[in-house]
């Protein structure tokens, strides 16, 4: 029994483990706007800059998304804007700390229907932020379709790190940050009937309900693999 016990833990402990996770490194070298990072980072990874000033204060300085073989792009930092917060305006340094995927462990599942949402949920170890969040800001922009602009928009207001689209024998993973795909995994077969435009515990995302004309919500599926093309 208890082979059988330690056999489930370590398969769940896998299957949590699948999926992108927070990484550490440092600056090697600068070159304009563009970093060589300490060591080779999957391409297309959002993160940030800290810079540690001594006496046990330190800030984050700059946005950085990973592009090919070790490097990555320097972008403003505007995940936290307001007027009586400063603007940190120390350059990036050799040696500052760079930390890739910190809201990893926060996701958010695209799926067709219910059951799909549960069955992968269930295997991944994070913080899911449930689609209904994503529901509302979809119905208040009167969208017919899932956008990687409207992922992103999502994603820094909420701090998701993650976002996870079911297809039909595919689960797509994309950092909205970067807008870039990191890869897939294969899953059983999810809902052959989806929910339009994804699944939600609206039972219709009316958008006249915000003041605006009834639209034709895109379906799911094609609405999926349009947003694949796009990368």
């Amino acid at each position: 029994m208890k082979k059988i016990i330690l056999f489930v833990l370590a398969t769940y402990s896998l299957m949590a483990n699948t999926l992108p996770q927070r990484m550490e490194t440092t600056i090697k070298s600068i070159n304009g706007d563009t970093i060589q990072l300490a060591q080779n980072i999957s391409a297309g990874m959002s993160g940030l800059i800290v810079h540690d000033y001594g006496n046990g204060l330190s800030a984050i300085t700059h946005s950085v998304i990973s592009t090919q073989n070790g490097h990555a792009k320097i972008l403003p930092y505007t995940a936290i804007l307001h007027e009586n917060i400063p603007t940190v305006k120390t350059e990036a340094k050799v040696n500052d700390k760079v930390i890739l995927g910190n809201f990893y462990n926060n996701a958010l599942l695209i799926a067709p229907d219910a059951r799909s949402y549960s069955n992968i949920t269930k295997k991944f170890n994070k913080t899911w932020i449930h689609p209904d969040a994503y529901a509302l800001q979809f119905m208040s922009e009167e969208t017919s379709e899932i956008s990687l602009n409207s992922l992103q928009k999502f994603a820094i207001q909420n701090q998701v790190g993650l976002v996870l689209i079911a297809t039909k024998t595919e689960l797509l993973i994309l950092d909205p940050i970067s807008k870039k795909f990191l890869g897939q995994k294969q899953i059983k077969g999810t809902a052959k009937k989806a929910m339009n435009p994804f699944f939600s515990r609206f039972e219709h995302m009316d958008v006249s309900t915000f003041g605006f004309s009834e639209i034709t919500l895109k379906d799911y599926y094609k609405a999926i693999k349009d947003l694949k093309e796009t990368r």
